[in-house]
């Protein structure tokens, strides 16, 4: 029988650099801001933490005010460049382009400001906007029972009430610091009826 993968779909996030942090979060000069954990993440060592900011975008010509999403969360731990990881539809809220890359291809993609609601602090990002490619974490002993390899595209099934869905262009990222999981943007999810309570898999398809 075909080994499943788990199915989790990844809600837009931010990443920060710490310098970022410690900026925003307006802490002395020579201490670090350090990420509270509101929850661990399947990938070892990724959390969800407690600091949330705001995503500022550019003008809306109907209001007048600049477009924005409040609330998003930090993800730890902190990273060596700022990213925030949006769905399609989230670009299009805060009207921002959409590029679709892998984590860290951030070269030439739009930018955005971040903005700390509880002091007003904000860093205008001159890139680093994306909409993750949808992707596969493995192992490297994962990737040797799946017969693939890092980088590779393949194509995944995903069978949910009423939406049986077939994923192509999934990238396949291997690393002994993974553990296997696919993750999905909340656009993709939703189209696949993937949203719910229960655990979801899916099937390389051959």
């Amino acid at each position: 029988m075909e080994k499943k993968i788990l199915v989790e779909t990844s809600a837009r996030h931010i990443h920060v650099c710490q310098a970022t942090l410690d900026y925003l979060m307006g802490v002395e000069e020579g201490q670090h801001a350090e990420l509270e954990v509101r929850a661990p993440l399947s990938q070892p060592g990724q959390y969800v933490s407690t600091t949330r900011l705001d995503i500022v975008g550019p003008v809306n010509p109907k209001t007048g005010k600049n477009r924005m999403i409040a609330g998003i969360s930090i993800l730890g731990p902190v990273r060596p460049a700022d990213q925030v990881e949006l769905s399609m539809t989230d670009c299009r809220t805060v009207g921002v382009a959409a590029f679709i890359r892998q984590s860290g291809d951030v070269a030439g993609t739009a930018q955005i400001t971040l903005r700390n609601p509880v002091n007003g602090r904000e860093v205008e990002m001159k890139e680093g906007v994306i909409v993750a490619k949808r992707h596969i974490h493995m192992t490297p002993e994962d990737a040797k029972e799946f017969d693939v390899v890092d980088n590779q595209i393949v194509r995944v099934l995903v069978s949910c009430e009423g939406r049986e869905t077939i994923f192509g262009d999934t990238v396949v990222r291997v690393s002994p610091k993974f553990a296997l999981a696919m993750h999905i943007d909340t656009d993709e999810s939703n189209a696949a009826n993937a949203g719910g309570k229960n655990p979801v898999y899916g099937v390389i398809v051959k």
